[in-house]
């Protein structure tokens, strides 16, 4: 017995929105992150204290009806802090993947759709970058050009380049040879003109779900970043500059270290599933493997 399925763009659609509301990791994570980024543009107004309003006698006070989160060693309220630092990681984080798409998805897209010399050498540099672990690359630049926002920025940008160069690389490949391309081929349309109309617009599928995941990698190393020292510099608030404050003081004051921790683990816990659940949204094979298990 033959099953004919519809391919119409107006069905694929109809059947992403509707794996998409059937799953509830997904709804959920896109709740939370919804959350976050209005926590984060309205911090100003929900936090309860200035970010750096010290009140030596409220020093280490635990969780309590006045201060949620506790106060850290100067009497500094740890949930305004929390709340005000949001905005300063997500807008790195943002920031950061902008500036490595906007590198990485250019080359990915040339090296593949011409081929030959020009993917051999852009292919070697991004296998050069890739030689460097991550953090180690972005210690490196930032040691060179300084501490700060923008360096982070910069640096966390241009070592997630080689991967969104990799992604549009590959879906570039399997797009090329698609009749419709090799068409517009034959009829003498600019090179220019098939990457934007057509290579671009049928690979999207693949970078909306790897900018999802490289969101919360990027929190994780402007964390990481910060806790060295070499990331957000004080007075500016940084979850990864709180850990970094809360070490010495893990034995008096757990909650220093915990929320702001608690903050990362959420944040990019929640990126980290709304990206699986794009891919099985976005992925015609997941799409299809989805539907399949939601039958069952």
């Amino acid at each position: 017995m033959t099953t004919t399925m519809s391919t119409s763009p107006e069905s694929t659609r109809v059947a992403a929105w509707r794996l998409l509301a059937g799953n509830p990791v997904t709804l959920v994570s896109a709740l939370t992150l919804t959350i976050i980024v209005v926590a984060a543009l309205a911090a100003g107004a929900i936090a309860p204290f200035g970010l750096n309003d010290v009140d030596v006698s409220r020093a280490l006070a635990p969780p309590s009806g006045t201060h949620l989160f506790g106060t850290d060693d100067l009497g500094r309220d740890i949930f305004s802090r929390v709340l005000l630092a949001t905005g300063t990681t997500l807008r790195i984080a943002i920031v950061s993947v902008t500036i490595a798409v906007v590198i990485g998805v250019p080359l990915g897209i040339i090296s593949g759709y011409a081929g030959g010399a020009v993917d051999a050498v852009l292919m070697r540099i991004v296998d050069v970058m890739f030689s460097f672990p991550v953090l180690l690359l972005a210690l490196a630049i930032v040691s060179i050009l300084g501490p700060g926002e923008s360096t982070t920025m910069l640096a966390i940008g241009i070592v997630y380049t080689p991967i969104f160069a990799r992604v549009a690389r590959g879906a570039t490949l399997s797009v090329r040879v698609e009749p419709y391309v090799q068409v517009s081929q034959t009829m003498g349309t600019p090179w220019w003109s098939i990457l934007g109309r057509h290579i671009l617009p049928n690979i999207t599928g693949p970078l909306v779900v790897q900018i999802s995941l490289s969101l919360a990698f990027a929190i994780l190393s402007e964390a990481a970043l910060s806790f060295l020292g070499l990331g957000i510099q004080p007075p500016a608030p940084s979850w990864g500059g709180m850990l970094f404050s809360a070490q010495g003081f893990l034995s008096q004051a757990w909650w220093m270290s915990v929320f702001p921790g608690a903050a990362i683990f959420v944040t990019v816990l929640a990126c980290n599933l709304l990206g699986d659940g794009l891919r099985d949204v976005l992925d015609p094979r997941q799409r299809t493997l989805a539907e399949q298990r939601r039958q069952r």
